[in-house]
């Protein structure tokens, strides 16, 4: 999965969703000016690529939503339970409510999936912060189910991130190495408690693992590990969705190699689809040193968007005005 670098594709980037191997796009602010480019946008992705490609974003809402302007503004998630004063029902109200409004809308231009929601626990990790739903697990598992079973109702599937966990480190895994010193146990019982019971609820359709690395478990980042994907994610949990890679430019995976060497990486520990973001010349790299039948998931096509209603008629919906209208409440608490 590749990104671009503005507003249209170029020439060169035209090319390179030729080639046999990539498989997504990812966009960014950057990708978006106002609704009309971005669809035109979106539609000659898909006419220049090869293949049937995912077209993904990251928008859970609050600090991470690329899209703003004629979007609406999706709250963050770690809002949702302080601002309802600890009423849970109200809470998981508006989380399938949101997490609704926040797929409609990202469908309506022809794009798969958001990279959402966040299922670490709300800890010491200021790059997680409010983008968690809570500190307290069982708030996660509540409110994370309903937001996906709105996502679902819309027509996107789900991916859960950071497997195993983010939220217990303080260092930022874009800048940084983060390194997560508690023992297995822990981890288990408190962090991958959410995603195990996420998965154990049929809501889990894919992972993003995190480029932390867990030393009491593995000497390696999560995501380039057969020990948590093979043996903790796929043994252990018996998840049998896809698996991303988080970015291959972000900091936590520098040590690792370079660029091809992250993505073989990744790739054999389990990974069924790499990122390489904000790096033409490493995302060249990676595609020129794979061979061409590396990547062959069944798993990505169960990710694709399912029909949804054009635009005019979303906007018409019963549905999205109340969507709409509850966002307003919310707001007004």
């Amino acid at each position: 999965m590749l990104d671009l670098s503005g507003f249209e594709i170029s020439a060169d980037e035209k090319d390179i969703l030729d080639h046999p191997l990539v498989g997504g796009v990812i966009l960014f602010s950057r990708n978006y000016h106002d609704k009309k480019q971005l669809s035109e946008l979106v539609a000659q992705i898909r006419h220049h690529a090869r293949n049937s490609v995912l077209v993904a974003v990251d928008h859970e809402g609050g600090r991470v939503q690329r899209f703003r302007e004629g979007f609406s503004a999706i709250p963050a998630m770690g809002s949702l339970i302080t601002q309802c004063q600890q009423d849970m029902q109200q809470a998981k109200d508006y989380a399938y409510q949101f997490g609704w409004l926040m797929a409609a809308e990202v469908l309506n231009h022809d794009i798969d999936i958001s990279f959402a929601p966040v299922l670490d626990i709300q800890g010491i990790s200021e790059v997680i912060g409010d983008r968690s739903f809570s500190s307290d697990p069982e708030q996660i598992i509540e409110l994370a189910a309903q937001f996906i079973k709105g996502m679902r109702l819309a027509g996107m599937k789900s991916t859960g991130k950071h497997f195993p966990g983010h939220g217990n480190v303080k260092e930022d895994s874009h800048i940084a190495m983060p390194v997560d010193r508690r023992g297995a146990g822990e981890i288990s019982q408190q962090d991958m408690h959410v995603f195990k019971a996420i998965n154990q609820l049929g809501l889990l359709d894919a992972v993003m693992p995190a480029h932390v690395i867990y030393p009491d478990v593995d000497d390696l980042p999560a995501g380039f590990s057969e020990i948590w994907l093979q043996q903790h994610l796929r043994q252990n949990m018996a998840f049998d969705g896809v698996i991303f890679s988080d970015d291959l430019s972000m900091h936590g995976a520098v040590h690792i190699g370079n660029f091809c060497e992250r993505a073989k990486l990744a790739l054999s520990a389990g990974c069924d689809m790499v990122l390489v973001c904000n790096d033409p010349r490493g995302a060249a790299q990676v595609l020129d040193s794979l061979p061409i039948d590396t990547i062959n998931s069944h798993r990505l096509p169960r990710l694709a968007k399912q029909p949804t209603l054009c635009s005019q008629a979303l906007l018409n919906s019963p549905e999205y005005l109340r969507a709409k209208r509850d966002l307003d409440r919310f707001y007004a608490l």
